[in-house]
């Protein structure tokens, strides 16, 4: 059995969302990744992303800044 947590949250602030994104990668070090390697492989993640879809005058998405994967094993 296992514990997920899991968050979709938006900021106004630049500064709010890079000190979520730091805490997660403190704990990240805890974290693990569900069946890693299999097929049926659930890997923990978190992105930190630039969110357009408040904005009209454009058709720009979301721009991934960063991720970080929780990857115990090395698969070849």
């Amino acid at each position: 059995m296992k514990y997920r947590v899991r968050l979709d949250l938006s900021f106004d602030n630049e500064k709010d969302a890079q000190a979520l994104m730091g805490y997660a990668k403190e704990l990240s070090g805890k974290a693990v990744s569900i069946n890693e390697g299999g097929d049926n492989e659930e890997i923990s993640f978190c992105d930190l992303e630039i969110c357009r879809h408040d904005e009209s005058f454009t058709s720009e998405g979301c721009e991934k800044l960063e991720r970080v994967e929780i990857r115990k094993s090395k698969i070849l």
